[in-house]
């Protein structure tokens, strides 16, 4: 069984199940696709429970809303008591304090549930964070608590270090939830991140362990590397290794979709013995040899959809990264990149993707500046 993390007076799962990237039927992008490969979805959460799974995240806008639906129809089959599921307010979507209530309730009623364990304010940085202040957003959480509907309140993070100590200052917290990879170690913070919620005694939730599955595709430096010490742990179980060897994390959430996935996480935080020196070592220069590739830093969480003109915005940058990376040769990526009904030099530099990435990636500018540059030139 996988192993277990105390939160309060409850254990979770070391492992946690995101329900972002689900099995779909169709071959459109899982992060906005709508139709859910129930018996194959039904079959990975089947597998995580009968291992000692038991955290379950969704949020309102998953697989465009029908996360919500698919979980708590999956769950429902098992004893309310013996599993916790996580849901978040998307505060941008709310145009007014009873916006909060009436996408509360439709969560609530999405899922089917009569309460949320673990309940988020989504996606926050100092913008959101602002608007909920605004709305009164933590005392409409707190009082759904008092009424039994929310275990624990928490906030899942994508700002500024700055951002992050103003938000853990403003309000008490149950638990925070932060992007955290051997890659965004350094690049994006997630090392003050983690230290500051440590610091504060705000348990940690992880999200991105493996950057999207970018870090389970390494170029083979990376893996020869990594296989010169353990020959039998994939590339994904060093990603994960490295996140569960911070003693402040509580779980860690995958988005995986497949058996192969699963199986690979479980193995991996079952029984599960930190890095030592060494190990840490080598995810650092792994870090620093993706980072001389010049990856663009998407995780393909699509909040940069719908984009006006049609761009597929994640699919342009991970066929970018994976030309720079040495995965695919660049005539190979020319044609798949010419296989697209619109490209990224239709870009009307509208900013509406900028504003709404997580990342920070000023994805006009690096439509044009790296994408475009590489397959056009």
């Amino acid at each position: 069984m996988v192993d277990k993390r105390k939160f309060k007076d409850i254990n979770v799962s070391l492992l946690g199940l995101g329900t972002m990237r689900l099995p779909c039927e169709t071959e459109q992008k899982r992060e906005s696709n709508r139709n859910i490969d129930y018996d194959k979805a039904q079959s990975l959460v089947d597998l995580a429970y009968k291992n000692g799974v038991n955290y379950f995240d969704t949020a309102y806008m998953y697989h465009c809303g029908k996360s919500e639906a698919f979980i708590g129809y999956a769950l429902n089959k098992y004893p309310r008591d013996t599993y916790f599921i996580a849901d978040k307010l998307p505060i941008w979507l709310c145009d007014t304090k009873e916006d909060m209530k009436r996408v509360f309730e439709k969560q609530l009623e999405r899922t089917g549930m009569d309460y949320f364990d673990f309940y988020l304010l989504h996606s926050l940085d100092n913008e959101n964070f602002e608007k909920c202040e605004k709305f009164y957003a933590y005392d409409f959480l707190k009082k759904m608590q008092k009424e039994g509907k929310i275990k624990y309140i928490g906030f899942s993070f994508h700002g500024t270090v700055d951002d992050l100590r103003n938000i853990v200052s403003a309000h008490k917290w149950d638990f925070a939830q932060i992007q955290m990879n051997y890659l965004d170690w350094e690049n994006q913070n997630a090392k003050m991140q983690y230290q500051i919620l440590e610091d504060a005694g705000i348990p940690t939730i992880v999200m991105e362990p493996v950057r999207g599955g970018k870090l389970a595709l390494v170029n083979d430096e990376i893996s020869d590397m990594f296989k010169s010490l353990k020959p039998d742990n994939s590339p994904a179980s060093w990603a994960m290794s490295f996140v569960a060897s911070h003693k402040n994390i509580i779980t860690i959430l995958s988005g995986m979709n497949s058996a192969e996935q699963m199986l690979d996480n479980l193995s991996t935080l079952t029984d599960f013995k930190p890095f030592t020196d060494i190990e840490y070592s080598l995810c650092e220069k792994a870090a620093t040899i993706i980072n001389k590739s010049e990856v663009i830093s998407c995780t393909g969480c699509d909040y940069c959809q719908p984009c006006p003109k049609g761009i597929k915005i994640s699919s342009f940058f991970s066929l970018y990264n994976s030309v720079v990376s040495g995965e695919i040769d660049i005539n190979s990526g020319r044609d798949k990149y010419n296989s697209y009904k619109v490209n990224p030099a239709a870009c009307a530099w509208c900013n509406k993707c900028k504003n709404h990435c997580p990342q920070s990636i000023s994805v006009p500018d690096v439509l044009e500046g790296k994408v475009v540059k590489l397959f056009m030139q």
